[in-house]
């Protein structure tokens, strides 16, 4: 009755398959982790440099400057930062080759920063399909080394003559730590996935909005040019 049932010697004595599985969900969790902190980093820099930007975009900055910083900054500048350069760089080519329709050049302009939009959003949503895989499938993974190693415990009780709670525990205990990894790794990844979800959400909002209002500023600038031209 003085059997050990200590995590490390369900684990350590565990069947062939339960201990790859239970290996495999190891692994994940740890992957999983480490996608979680990448990701934390990763959108608040985002946020941060999105914010930098958007002080000085409303500071009362030239447009030009904005775009000559931005050009000049391309390696290290935020999803905000390269829309409106790539709006910019747009709207310039355009009044180089001497187009002045507003339509057109508000056009050229939009569909710029709509593709930059979505290049931005592609690399934004990074490793969020990963958590979402490791969030759905590990707790199946884990019930697979459950069933497997129940299955593998009662083979074993097939040969007894008498079965006491005493021989079952173990192999019961060591199949279902499998089911406990599994949740382990899940769980974490499923709530780290809706909280960036959430996040990249209002990173895509703001950035819309960003593209209205400066495509808003950018038609005024054609107005009122065409005013002056007239």
């Amino acid at each position: 009755m003085n059997q050990d049932l200590s995590i490390l010697h369900l684990v350590l004595h565990a069947s062939v398959v339960v201990q790859a599985v239970m290996l495999l969900l190891i692994i994940i969790s740890v992957a999983s982790w480490a996608a979680i902190f990448r990701k934390l980093f990763a959108l608040g820099t985002v946020k941060s440099l999105n914010d930098t930007f958007e002080r000085e975009f409303w500071s009362g900055s030239s447009l030009n400057d904005l775009f000559a910083a931005a050009t000049q900054n391309a390696r290290v500048a935020g999803p905000m930062e390269r829309i409106f350069a790539s709006g910019m760089r747009e709207f310039q080519k355009l009044r180089e080759r001497r187009i002045t329709d507003p339509a057109t050049l508000m056009d050229a302009a939009r569909r710029a920063m709509r593709a930059s939009f979505q290049r931005e959003m592609d690399v934004v949503e990074t490793h969020l399909s990963f958590l979402a895989s490791v969030g759905s499938v590990s707790p199946y993974v884990g019930l697979f080394g459950t069933v497997w190693g129940i299955m593998h415990a009662f083979t074993g009780l097939a040969a007894l003559t008498q079965v006491t709670l005493a021989t079952v525990a173990p192999g019961i205990a060591e199949a279902l730590v499998a089911t406990a990894i599994g949740l382990f790794a899940a769980i974490p990844a499923v709530v780290a996935y809706n909280r960036f979800a959430r996040d990249i959400d209002r990173i895509a909002i703001r950035l819309e909005t960003f593209i209205e209002e400066f495509s808003n500023i950018l038609q005024r600038n054609v107005g009122a040019q065409s005013a002056s031209g007239h």
